[in-house]
């Protein structure tokens, strides 16, 4: 049996992030008036824990959290799978600044199922001074299933942020884990003018063999004012232990960039054959302001949808399609309303 990490081990464990992309890190470490990491806020943990009580139902057994991340009570608001909790993650903050160091940990036990989301989109500010990060890792039982599904990123111009989610994923279980990217506030010219952002996803089986690695880098740096049509440089990768191509793929006039990960036992062609008729059959997908493709995984995993688009609402809407799609195949059930809105 492990033993329990005590709270200060916890929080220096979150204070550092490990590895850092040298193009995140590359800004000045300090200015005037900027608060230094582990500054009272600035160190945000997150420890949720799901069991399964005597009823079947999945609950919220244990948690520990940090400001600035936190959580109120699950609600139970799926009609189709009423034992599961949607667990909407908050801030106590605007938003992510220079020098947060943001972590993360799921688990889930045998056979529990939880839905796991954000209370709205995550803004990460410009950063005169320092960078940001945020790691999240999410561990699954036998036959467990995590829906990981936040609203989307908003990188202001001028930012620096790292994000790395690892997921720990039994043969017998599934993970489904939703990502948008959006081009910052276009409404005031900022497109894809962020210093650097580097997102990764890295998806294990429990004796530590990769079966997915995906990264996405980018780097800007034109600032606020930025014309439409900036492009910025995105390195993207997918396959077992690869951080991906050297190449880089332009973004061109697109505002967002959605990727959704569906990892479940069972025949991947079928999923990936139900995930492209949610796109062929046009049903919450704006056609004609976004492209997709559907592919499978490697080792026959599962299957992933990559969306581009001119705008974040439709990307996401997208996304959401795809991911209902998938739920329904693997699950039995349609995506539920999340109640944001």
């Amino acid at each position: 049996m492990t033993a329990p990490v005590s709270r200060a081990d916890r929080l220096a464990r979150a204070a550092d992030p490990g590895h850092v992309s040298p193009v995140v890190a590359a800004g000045p470490a300090s200015a005037a008036g900027s608060l230094p990491v582990g500054s009272p806020g600035k160190v945000g943990v997150l420890d949720l824990d799901y069991q399964v009580d005597a009823d079947g139902r999945t609950v919220l057994a244990d948690r520990y959290q940090k400001s600035p991340l936190q959580v109120m009570r699950s609600l139970y608001v799926d009609p189709v799978l009423p034992h599961v909790p949607v667990t909407y993650l908050m801030s106590t903050g605007g938003g992510v600044v220079g020098g947060d160091r943001l972590d993360i940990d799921v688990r889930l036990a045998d056979r529990a199922h939880a839905v796991i989301t954000t209370q709205a989109a995550t803004r990460v500010h410009r950063m005169d001074a320092g960078f940001a990060t945020q790691n999240v890792a999410l561990t699954l039982g036998a036959g467990a299933v995590c829906e990981w599904v936040p609203d989307p990123l908003i990188p202001y111009a001028g930012s620096r942020f790292q994000q790395r989610l690892r997921a720990t994923v039994p043969e017998d279980a599934v993970l489904m884990v939703s990502d948008v990217l959006t081009a910052g506030r276009v409404a005031r010219g900022e497109r894809w003018a962020v210093d650097a952002l580097v997102s990764q996803v890295e998806l294990t089986r429990p004796d530590g063999t990769p079966v997915v690695v995906d990264t996405t880098r980018i780097v800007g740096g034109v600032g606020a004012g930025a014309g439409a049509g900036v492009g910025a440089g995105v390195s993207v990768g997918v396959g077992a232990g690869e951080s991906g191509p050297d190449d880089d793929m332009v973004t061109g006039g697109s505002d967002a960039i959605g990727t959704l990960f569906v990892l479940a036992p069972g025949p991947v062609a079928d999923l990936a054959a139900a995930m492209r008729a949610a796109i062929d059959s046009g049903a919450g997908v704006r056609w004609g302001e976004v492209r997709c493709g559907v592919s499978t995984l490697p080792e026959g995993c599962g299957a992933w949808a990559r969306v581009v688009g001119g705008g974040p609402e439709a990307v996401e809407a997208a996304v959401r399609a795809v991911w209902s799609a998938a739920r329904e195949h693997v699950l039995g059930a349609p995506a539920p309303d999340l109640r944001k809105g």
